[in-house]
């Protein structure tokens, strides 16, 4: 279970990136999930014109309250950020290859990908015996292969067909055009509060986050993310990756 959050437009790399440290510690928490704390690593995407293709990420395993200041992250210039704090559902499902975000590398589009809830069913869908990385697997399941969007309707159909027995698809989807918050949880989920996103519009800026931040603005600015929706952010100015649909040698900031 993890807390994710994004902005776009005109913002402080800072204020978001300390709003995902709140919500990582539990500072802001005020839902019926089961953890207040998301100790298990984070990551972050943004833009970055001379990066290969656009995007800059970093991911980190240790915790983003312990770790953050030392991250590029704060110091950035830019009009589009996404933040993911982890809380690992499995305890083998720690490390490096587990921390967000995920990546697709090859293929038509490169994309990135954060994902908070567990969906242990999906791997069948995928023709697989067993799930190894549920994560991983909703990815590989919800972004199809070579899609350069993701269309609401379809990407809707996809996820009523996961079989029951998880708890969330909300997700942040990332691609050199346009990146996609995905807001949809089972109906048999038994934390529902926990799964909630919440939107904070301004003339300057777009803020969506899985909890209500103060810090950011007072709690009746925020408005509640219309569930079973699929948000797209284009983004707001011309920016050409270097290198077309090409991950490989991408500056990627680690620590392991």
């Amino acid at each position: 279970m993890c807390r994710l959050i994004v902005a776009s437009g005109d913002f402080r790399a800072a204020d978001i990136l300390a709003a995902a440290e709140a919500m990582s510690c539990g500072r802001t928490a005020d839902h019926d999930g089961p953890t207040d704390v998301h100790p298990n690593g984070w990551g972050a995407v943004w833009r970055q014109a001379d990066a290969p293709y656009g995007l800059g990420r970093h991911r980190d395993v240790r915790p983003l309250t312990e770790s953050f200041r030392e991250s590029p992250v704060p110091d950035l210039t830019t009009d589009f950020l996404a933040v993911h704090a982890r809380h690992a559902t499995l305890a083998k499902n720690h490390g490096p290859r587990f921390t967000h975000p995920l990546e697709r590398t090859g293929g038509a589009v490169p994309w990135l990908f954060m994902h908070n809830g567990f969906l242990p069913t999906v791997h069948r869908l995928l023709g697989m015996e067993s799930s190894e990385f549920d994560s991983r697997e909703y990815f590989d399941y919800i972004v199809p292969a070579g899609a350069r969007r993701l269309d609401e309707a379809e990407t809707l159909d996809r996820l009523n067909t996961i079989p029951r027995g998880g708890s969330s698809g909300n997700a942040i989807a990332v691609n050199p055009y346009s990146a996609y918050v995905i807001h949809w949880t089972s109906p048999d989920t038994v934390s529902p509060r926990y799964f909630g996103m919440f939107r904070l519009q301004t003339d300057r800026s777009l803020v969506i986050a899985s909890e209500v931040v103060p810090d950011l603005a007072p709690a009746e600015h925020w408005e509640p993310l219309k569930p079973d929706t699929v948000t797209e952010i284009p983004w707001t100015t011309g920016l050409t990756p270097r290198n077309r649909y090409d991950l490989e040698g991408a500056p990627t900031h680690v620590h392991d």
